[in-house]
């Protein structure tokens, strides 16, 4: 035992228990709470998360309990009025309080000369948002081109429309938006997916394009794979069956149909969020 710890009194088999209080889900004041234990000897600290406390009885009740069981309350509430009675409660009943929050608050707000917003849980929005967004662009890559009709079912979007009109761009960008978008290819040669038929039909989008349009952009395509401009993949009488092939899978699934020649990805991705939206009203 160090002198410093025989002067206290203390043994390394001493225990602090530490009522972490939150009016959202806690984690990040417990978080800062183990980041402080880590200085002490192994379980030094004990804590017991209490989240969600969002009234004056609670907090009665919460602060009652730490005095009956010796603990301190580390705490990060955003409501000025709950913080307040928080510490005063402390102080009447003799249990230590550590506001984690309110003096940052209360600075930030003097410098900026505005008031915070005292929601709970902000933070923990902005990241589920982060992870929507990352879901969906995960699920943009693993239902790509038509890899696994088994997504189809799961997907908010589905693309529909042959080779090159920007199925895999639109994709993504939408997933940026936090739509999860699967997309599949049409070829003459191959039957679509039974799945995209039994999809409802104002779930599915159909791409279009004009036959110049489409000649141009394969024969780009083939040039940056170090192909010949002549092969059947470019030539117009293909293109023109694979388009006529497309309306006609279009019209058996009854879905909408956009014409993407002259237009770029955020364009269209605009007309399909504007359909979802339409769609939803109706």
């Amino acid at each position: 035992m160090s002198r410093s710890e025989e002067e206290s009194g203390l043994t390394l088999t001493q225990k602090q228990l530490v009522f972490v209080v939150s009016d959202s889900v806690g984690e990040t004041c417990e978080l800062v709470v183990r980041a402080a234990s880590i200085q002490f000897h192994e379980n030094a600290i004990e804590t017991l998360r209490i989240p969600f406390v969002e009234d004056e009885q609670t907090i009665q009740d919460v602060v009652t309990q730490a005095r009956a069981q010796g603990a301190v309350i580390a705490f990060t509430l955003v409501n000025e009025e709950h913080r307040s009675l928080l510490v005063r409660l402390g102080h009447e009943y003799g249990v230590k309080t550590v506001d984690l929050l309110g003096d940052l608050l209360d600075v930030l707000a003097g410098q900026l000369g505005e008031s915070p917003r005292e929601k709970p849980g902000l933070i923990y929005r902005l990241d589920e948002d982060y992870f929507r967004k990352i879901e969906a662009m995960e699920f943009a890559v693993k239902y790509d081109d038509g890899r696994d009709p088994r997504g189809l079912k799961k997907a908010d979007i589905v693309l529909v429309g042959v080779s090159r009109t920007s199925k895999t761009p639109l994709s993504q960008y939408l997933a940026l938006k936090r739509y999860k978008v699967a997309n599949v290819p049409l070829v003459p040669e191959s039957r679509p997916p039974e799945e995209l038929f039994e999809l409802p039909p104002d779930k599915c989008v159909g791409l279009i394009i004009s036959p110049d349009k489409l000649i141009s952009i394969r024969m780009e395509r083939l040039k940056s794979l170090g192909l010949k401009p002549e092969a059947d993949y470019a030539q117009l009488e293909r293109i023109n069956r694979e388009l006529e092939y497309a309306r006609g899978i279009y019209e058996r699934i009854g879905c909408e149909v956009i014409d993407v020649t002259n237009k770029a990805v955020e364009e269209t991705a605009g007309i399909i969020l504007r359909m979802l939206d339409q769609s939803k009203e109706d």
